[in-house]
């Protein structure tokens, strides 16, 4: 029960009063109760001063606390009448009105809890410890070992809960796990399962990747804000794949990942420069022998075909200078970039040139690119009317005809321009393919010049492991 206390006003005493919160004691209408003052030992004096719960309290020579905060175990009574009452040692107050003035019981320790088979005969326990290594540890201490592990299951479980929840609520690759249709349009792979098979590819080389990376970066407001690795390694590739496949703003990207702008703009320099040291390693032009075990049976009549030729230009914006828009104005009305790209009969792409200025022919880019160094005697490519190159390459070139002023072209001539068209569809799906990256159906700024020849080679080499073959009955 609850202690009471009768406040009558007293006549002659000090103007004592209580420096808890709440607490409405006084020595002018108390007498049960005693004032007494700070500990001089400072560890204690802290305890004091957080145990009443009082923050930047300045503590001065008449500061008090009164006899109703401590227990009566911290509290000696004088032995003389008119003597004072006065603290134990080491005594600190711990009643106060937020607990009711009341200590919980101590809770038993682990063997007081648990029932034990003590010898009713001698009173000792059955047990007996023969040597030094026998003796358990005190009670107390399993006690004590028992609530800590508790307490660190709980805050693992916290801690796990924490990671799914926030795994869940970031932009990352593992929110489409268990959707195709979200994989595709996020990242133009066909599906999950090929996506993380491409994954597996790439991993092991991971170690060797250059990260560009800046200890901390400058907010609007000045102040530094420290920038670590904010993503892991399949989101940041998925991040970059997001950027190729959608054509997305960085900032957009930064806002949707929960990152700072410039750690987008890293992520991506660094995973263009890393997919193309990877990719590009491996050999992808294939040799005569290697394309016929393959050859689909469309083309029996042009089997020695060694690779399919066509140019694609990625527009571009339009440069102050004149003689920069001379260079890359191309015959459509437009600033554009050109590439070629080769693929062999049964679909994928086997060469891929850099990009150049929209003004440049297809003779002269097929001139610039190197790729007549890689064709043998025995083989033969397959292009459009404008490849003039019959005089750049050793080998034999499939063309469609041309007229070249006749009335009308022979019968002949008009079947063998249909196959060559009918064949040639295919290196145009898979300029389509590279197209479906929105990155390259917007306009090209010109501050991405540095880096859109790294990013166009990147994408149509990813074409190989993004989609399912061109036909379906040509997979085995």
């Amino acid at each position: 029960m609850k202690p009471s206390y009768k406040f009558q006003r007293r006549e002659g005493s000090t103007a004592e009063h209580c420096c808890v919160p709440l607490c409405t004691s006084s020595a002018k209408y108390n007498s049960t109760v005693s004032f007494h003052t700070f500990p001089s030992d400072d560890q204690l004096r802290k305890r004091w001063v957080v145990n009443i719960r009082r923050e930047n309290f300045i503590i001065s020579h008449h500061t008090r606390v009164c006899s109703r905060h401590f227990t009566a175990q911290d509290v000696k009574e004088p032995t003389e009448e008119g003597r004072r009452r006065r603290l134990k040692p080491g005594a600190v107050p711990v009643l106060f009105h937020w607990n009711n003035y009341y200590l919980d019981e101590r809770r038993l320790g682990v063997w007081e809890r648990v029932a034990r088979e003590d010898n009713m005969e001698t009173g000792e326990a059955v047990c007996a410890h023969d040597h030094d290594y026998c003796v358990g540890p005190e009670p107390a201490f399993v006690d004590n070992v028992l609530e800590e592990n508790q307490r660190l299951r709980e805050e693992v479980a916290q801690l796990r809960q924490h990671l799914e929840q926030k795994s869940l609520s970031r932009f990352g690759i593992q929110r489409f796990v268990g959707s195709d249709v979200d994989i595709r349009f996020f990242t133009r792979f066909a599906s999950y399962d090929h996506l993380m098979r491409f994954w597996q590819v790439i991993q092991p080389s991971l170690k060797y990747m250059i990260q560009v990376t800046r200890s901390t970066t400058d907010d609007a407001a000045g102040q530094s804000t420290p920038m670590g690795q904010a993503l892991q390694p399949i989101d940041e590739m998925f991040l970059f794949l997001n950027y190729l496949a959608l054509g997305l703003k960085q900032t957009d990207l930064a806002d949707r990942y929960q990152i700072h702008q410039s750690t987008v703009s890293r992520i991506i320099l660094v995973w263009s420069n890393f997919l193309l040291s990877v990719l590009g390693a491996q050999r992808i032009w294939m040799t005569p022998e290697k394309i016929r075990e393959y050859l689909p049976l469309e083309f029996r009549d042009y089997a020695d075909t060694t690779v399919i030729l066509d140019c694609t230009e990625l527009r571009c914006q339009t440069p102050s200078s004149p003689l920069l828009q001379s260079e890359v104005y191309s015959n459509k009305s437009h600033c554009t970039l050109k590439g070629m790209i080769g693929i062999a009969p049964h679909g994928p792409v086997t060469f891929v040139s850099p990009l150049y200025a929209g003004s440049i022919s297809d003779k002269q880019l097929f001139v610039e690119s190197g790729l007549s160094r890689l064709l043998r005697p025995d083989s033969a490519i397959m292009v459009d009317r404008s490849f003039l190159i019959d005089n750049c390459v050793p080998c034999k070139v499939y063309r469609p005809a041309f007229l070249s002023g006749r009335p009308q072209m022979p019968e002949n001539e008009v079947k063998e321009t249909q196959t060559i068209a009918h064949l040639r569809v295919h290196v145009k799906r898979v300029i389509k393919r590279l197209k479906e990256h929105k990155l390259f159906e917007t306009v090209i700024p010109l501050n991405m010049f540095s880096n859109i020849n790294q990013l166009y080679i990147v994408a149509c080499l990813l074409l190989n492991y993004e989609n399912h073959p061109q036909v379906k009955a040509w997979a085995k």
